[in-house]
This record gives structure tokens, sequence and C-alpha cells, in this order.
């Protein structure tokens, strides 16, 4: 099973050659999907400097958003699954096979990893906890972590999803129209480290995130 890594990235020199040697080195058929969202540090260059055979870089001329990143990077996907990973360091790529495995197996169609929240900061922890406790409410699931980066899921349903939310919304997108196409989400507990700084804000992206919960509670997926 190929695993296409989709990784919107912006403005994250001190931290991109480090989590794509460690995406690189995780122990899965794969393709690396870097959409570089027009930074403005030292990113592009360092990304221009790599040499790694299963990574593609697509740059957009303008930044445009963590979901438009997403919609870029999964035009270019050609893997049975796909899995979306932040930039950062705060998944772990070691954790893919883990993720796979019920997908490899048959007994499930999306997989999304289980983060703990210890050592992220109040303000965040509650705020992934309310939008979780929303999402269940509205949608009658009964999900632990739906902000979790970690979504895997087949490369079929990923194109289903029609994604239209250019910022950190998208999460609750995708998990409200992966809901309402009947689909269940299998979930199983991964690594975390939260890093200081957060280029989601629980002011600003809050309450989109909560707005695209409303907004798709009566979403149709195509036929």
């Amino acid at each position: 099973m190929k695993l296409s890594v989709l990784m919107p990235v912006y403005n994250e020199e001190q931290d991109i050659a480090q989590i794509l040697g460690l995406v690189d080195a995780a122990p899965v058929d794969k393709e690396i999907i870097v959409v570089d969202d027009c930074s403005s540090d030292g990113t592009a260059g360092i990304l221009s400097r790599l040499v790694m055979p299963d990574l593609h870089v697509i740059r957009h001329a303008v930044n445009r958003g963590k979901g438009a990143a997403i919609r870029t990077a999964l035009e270019a996907a050609s893997g049975d699954a796909i899995i979306i990973q932040d930039a950062d360091m705060e998944y772990d790529p070691g954790d893919y096979p883990a993720l796979l495995e019920p997908i490899r197996s048959g007994k499930a169609r999306v997989v999304y990893g289980v983060r703990s929240f210890e050592g992220q900061k109040a303000l965040l922890r509650w705020g992934n906890k309310l939008l979780t406790v929303a999402t269940n409410t509205i949608y009658g699931v009964h999900l632990h972590d739906m902000e979790t980066c970690y979504k895997v899921m087949t490369r079929d349903i990923a194109q289903r999803l029609r994604l239209e939310c250019d910022r950190f919304d998208m999460e609750p997108e995708i998990t409200a129209k992966i809901v309402r196409m009947g689909e269940v989400i299998t979930e199983v507990p991964i690594s975390y480290q939260p890093r200081e700084a957060k280029k989601l804000s629980p002011w600003r992206d809050g309450l989109p995130a909560l707005q695209a919960l409303l907004r798709y509670r009566r979403w149709q997926p195509l036929v």
C-alpha cells in the first residue's frame, strides 16, 4: 500500500529538513508531496536543496492557507491512502505503520491518530476538547480528537470530500464530510510533542472551526 504524505508548509525553515528526514525514514511505501504556501523565510531554499527520491515540491505564488495547500497536494497524490503531515515536529512519522494497519487489513477506511494533550497550553487543550465535544454532539459520533493532524484515509474518500476551507477550519470540514459520507472513523493512539509557537490561534481559528461544523451538517456527497 502506497501512502501519499501531504505536507503544507509555511515559514518552517527551522524544522523542515528534520521533519522531512523523519518522513523519508518512515518504514512505509510512500510519496511526499510538499506544498510551500509562499513562505517568506528560507524554507524554499532548503526544499530546493533536499535530495529525496520520493519528494515532490509544489510552491504557491501567493499565501493561500493550510486548506488550500492540502487541496493542491491532494490533486497531485497518487497513493492508495493519504495522510496530512504538519511541517513542525509535533507529530511523529514513526506512527505511520500503526495508522495504516487498520486500512491495510481492511478493518477501516478512515483512521485518526489520537493525541495525549499533556503538555499542551491550557487554552489550546480546552479549545481542542470543546471542538471535539461539539463534533460529537452535532454529528452523533464518539471521537476523542477531532482536530488531530493525523487523518488517514483511502484516496478515493479524500477526493470525494471536495474540500473548500482555506485555513484551519479544514479540519472540522474533513471530519464533518467523512461522517456525512457514512464512513466510520477508527482511532489509533499516537505520540505528540506540542510546540510552544503555534500558528493556530484559539481566538482567530476557533469560531470558524465551529462555524464549519455547523455549515456542513447537511452536506451531501456526490453519488
